[in-house]
């Protein structure tokens, strides 16, 4: 077994608390242990056993009678459904210092729960979100390959991967490249191996416009920029197809067929991982120093609080983190 993973709680006013409680409660008897960066009375008042730990190696020998929990006081009283900016600040500092457990070994990778962006944003946090802080605290952490970060939803059998992330539709096809496509097919292919023990991964190329453009008649980006650099990749021994139109890309037997999908915007990718698995859905950071992954979905205000926020999605990062951590161990 690899050693423990370490979770952050995220926005504390939101479901982050209440669905960590419940993954521990769901995974405490199996192999994934991990330690939670954030307030342990937060953590406490879930009803759970808590134990205070200093590092996340200290939780493989507590994980299976009680939550272990690097305790970090908020500096404000947490109100369900109300976020604090002036616990914004710690909640960033949860994030830096599971990076650097991470970075520096005591744990083997980081899950995070969600964030919310506003009171975040109004205590100076500069960053769109997770995966950018992330990939700046480890930019000189050594590292083999093409870096990241590139996005990946995965759901069941399904791993998309996106190009563009959070642009607006009307902005993506400027920024379709061929460097941008290039550089994401490459990360993928080496995480692939690097942290799925795929030896020989399979991409499948989504078109961006409908039918693959029609020979040009409904653009042009798969004639000038999304086959040509297919043809590149496969030259360089990446396994790839030309451009598929994506509406035919997702179905039982197309999947099949391949590793991961490399998606040009985030409907694209996300609309067919949350149809197969809309709880269960997970983001992964490919492509960084660090293995990070999260549930596939916000701090969920609306109803925190109420006893009702499902953790399944939760319970698959911890479990695909770990998974990732052993076949990152193994090579």
């Amino acid at each position: 077994m690899t050693r423990p993973l370490v979770l952050t709680l995220g926005e504390p006013a939101g479901v982050g608390p209440e669905i960590v409680a419940a993954a521990w409660t769901a995974l405490r008897g199996e192999p994934h242990p991990f330690a939670v960066i954030g307030d342990a009375g937060l953590l406490r008042a879930q009803s759970v056993s808590v134990v205070e730990v200093a590092t996340p190696a200290d939780a493989a020998d507590v994980f299976v009678r009680a939550l272990p929990v690097i305790h970090r006081p908020l500096p404000a009283p947490v109100v369900v459904r109300r976020p604090d900016p002036a616990n914004a600040v710690a909640v960033a500092d949860g994030i830096e210092e599971a990076v650097g457990f991470a970075l520096s070994g005591e744990a083997s990778g980081v899950v995070t729960a969600p964030i919310a962006k506003a009171p975040m944003y109004e205590s100076g946090f500069r960053f769109p979100g997770h995966t950018e802080f992330i990939a700046e605290l480890t930019a000189d952490a050594p590292y083999v390959g093409t870096r990241g970060p590139v996005m990946m939803l995965t759901a069941r059998d399904l791993r998309a991967c996106l190009v563009t992330i959070h642009v607006a539709l009307d902005q993506v096809a400027g920024l379709i490249t061929a460097d941008g496509v290039a550089r994401t097919a490459r990360v993928v292919h080496e995480s692939l191996k690097r942290d799925f023990a795929i030896a020989r991964p399979r991409l499948a190329m989504a078109a961006l416009n409908p039918h693959a453009g029609e020979g040009g008649a409904l653009g042009r980006q798969e004639i000038e920029i999304l086959r040509p650099i297919a043809e590149r990749l496969r030259a360089e021994g990446i396994d790839i197809t030309d451009p598929k139109p994506a509406d035919t890309l997702f179905h039982d037997e197309a999947r099949a067929t391949y590793d991961a999908a490399i998606c040009m915007y985030h409907d694209q990718a996300l609309i067919p991982v949350k149809t197969l698995d809309f709880w269960g859905g997970v983001n992964v950071s490919l492509g960084l120093p660090v293995i990070r992954t999260s549930p596939d979905h916000g701090t969920g205000f609306d109803i925190a609080g109420q006893g009702i926020a499902r953790p399944d999605s939760l319970i698959a990062a911890v479990r695909l983190a770990s998974e990732m951590a052993e076949a990152r161990a193994a090579r």
